[in-house]
């Protein structure tokens, strides 16, 4: 029988690519999270990660396993946290799938708001890309999904909730840190850093987007990093790169963030996805609160009814 346990430090392996730094992260000795991955290779017949000197990387076999394994680990994270719920007395549950920063903006203050207004109901927050809440959603693992730009969503409702101006972000020595504004004839010869998870290939495509208009072919270097160590490689002069106004409200030694000029075209839409046949009352709470933010319109006092909720979406919304 395979242990959850096994699984789950598999996972952590997999997303430390270090069987060391998994064991730092769960307090254990590094031997023992070998002991348990070898058990759990031993027992499915194939090897999930290659070893060697300089760490481990996944296998073809490894990636496919941990993807389905993370998916359902999810599910069962879910039905504990609702039986959870229900044995506090919770009225309801929702789960929102987010991808941009949560350290201020519109996402940040409808959760507060919609958290506020609605404490009995349990709210489950998962970080993940557009494809990933994608799937999530499509197997009833998430009720929606926030999420940058405006993707395809076969057999889902989309609406596109609001949009952040693009901001330059720079080493606090570079020449341009003065002043008010920046633009991509100032850009164009830089060498700009994205990450390989997202939003950092959205960030990509638009830096080659807005260049191309100027006739240039930008030069991009591309890191497995997260946002922050993204900020301290341009505070370290690795590159120069693009935030969303969002994530501007936290700081970073040595950087610094500045508007493009040009920000009627800079600009990223973010777009609310969910399966329109999802009845989850709290949902439907969700996406009355999301519309009349977006519209700028007073908050409702009371959820409205379904019907209420399906016309008024209609001139938004679009089933792809």
């Amino acid at each position: 029988m395979v242990k959850l346990v096994s699984i789950s430090q598999a996972l952590l392996v997999a997303e430390h690519l270090s069987f060391s730094r998994a064991a730092q992260v769960l307090g254990v000795r590094q031997s023992a999270v070998s002991r348990r991955v070898r058990a759990l290779e031993d027992k499915l017949g194939v090897s999930l990660f290659e070893r060697s000197a300089t760490g481990v990387r996944l296998t073809e076999a490894g990636r496919r396993f941990l993807e389905r394994s993370r998916s359902a680990l999810a599910e069962i994270d879910h039905a504990v946290k609702a039986a959870a719920n229900a044995g506090r007395g919770v009225e309801g549950a929702i789960r929102i799938g987010i991808q941009s920063s949560l350290s201020a903006g519109f996402a940040r203050t409808l959760l507060r708001t919609y958290h506020d207004r609605h404490p009995a109901i349990g709210i489950d927050i998962v970080e993940g890309s557009a494809s990933e809440h994608l799937v999530h959603i499509s197997e009833h693992l998430l009720d929606i999904a926030l999420v940058i730009g405006t993707p395809l969503a076969p057999h889902c409702d989309t609406a596109v909730l609001w949009q952040d101006r693009v901001i330059a972000v720079l080493p606090s020595r570079h020449p341009l840190s003065g002043a008010k504004d920046v633009d991509w004839q100032d850009l164009k010869e830089e060498i700009f850093i994205v990450s390989r998870d997202p939003p950092g290939p959205q960030v990509h495509d638009h830096i080659v987007r807005r260049l191309a208009v100027l006739g240039h072919s930008p030069s991009i270097e591309r890191y497995g990093v997260g946002r922050e160590t993204l900020m301290h490689l341009v505070a370290l002069g690795f590159g120069v790169t693009l935030v969303s106004e969002a994530g501007t409200a936290a700081s970073y030694p040595e950087v610094v963030f500045r508007p493009l000029s040009t920000s009627t075209d800079d600009v990223a839409p973010y777009s609310a996805i969910w399966l329109p046949g999802n009845d989850n009352p709290a949902l439907r709470r969700f996406l009355s609160l999301a519309r009349s933010m977006s519209a700028g319109r007073p908050v409702p006092q009371e959820p409205e009814t379904s019907s209420r909720y399906s016309s008024s979406w209609q001139k938004r919304d679009h089933r792809q």
